[in-house]
Parts: C-alpha cells; structure tokens; sequence
C-alpha cells in the first residue's frame, strides 16, 4: 500500500513518517486490496487536522481527525478510517449473502390448476 502524505502549515519529518506507518499497517494487513492512502496533515488555529482518503472497491472513503497534538489527530483519523472500511466491507458481504426471490415453480401451478378444487 502507499501512502502520500503530506503537510500543510507542518513540517514531515521522519518520526511522523514512521508513525504514519505504524498506525496504518494495521489497515495494510486487513485491507490488502487498498493501493493508495492520501494522507494530508494541516495546522490552523492551534489544532491539528489529519484528512485521509482512499478507494475501497470503488468507493471513496474520506474521514478527518483532528486533535491540539499531532500525533493523537493521526490516531484518532487511522481509528475512524479502520471503521469505515470494516462498515464498506460489511456491506459488499451482505450483498452477496442476499436470499433468493422465490416464485412458485410452473409445474406446481400447473398442478394446481388441473385439480378439482371444491
């Protein structure tokens, strides 16, 4: 998986790129079939705004952390894109585990129809 991360009003270093990448390898295990998380860190008026957005069978999944130290906006962002992505593949199962549409074979009804029903 890559991971584009960028700041805005931040400096990355290498410790907040180390710690992007412990936060998200988690994410990397469950979710193999992720290719890219945008990952874009800005500071405005004392706080911390961590916004990520990636593609997850072809839907895009956005969510914002944000937090007065960077580390924990980083947390709290990677624990709601865990639950988004649980929630989207949650929801790909449930459509494959949709029960039948059951109609009432020919034959039955042709049964039915030639028996003296009185």
């Amino acid at each position: 998986m890559k991971i584009n991360l960028s700041g805005h009003h931040v400096d990355v270093t290498d410790a907040v790129k180390s710690h992007v990448q412990e936060k998200f390898a988690k994410i990397e295990s469950h979710f193999p079939s992720l290719l890219s998380i945008d990952i874009i860190i800005s500071s405005e008026h004392k706080k911390y705004y961590t916004e990520i957005t990636t593609t997850y069978s072809g839907v895009s999944i956005s969510v914002k952390g944000e937090n007065e130290v960077m580390y924990p906006a980083i947390a709290s962002a990677a624990k709601k894109l865990d639950a988004a992505l649980k929630h989207r593949k949650g929801q790909l199962k449930a459509n494959l585990h949709e029960k039948p549409v059951s109609t009432t074979p020919e034959i039955a009804h042709e049964i039915i129809q030639e028996m003296e029903l009185r």
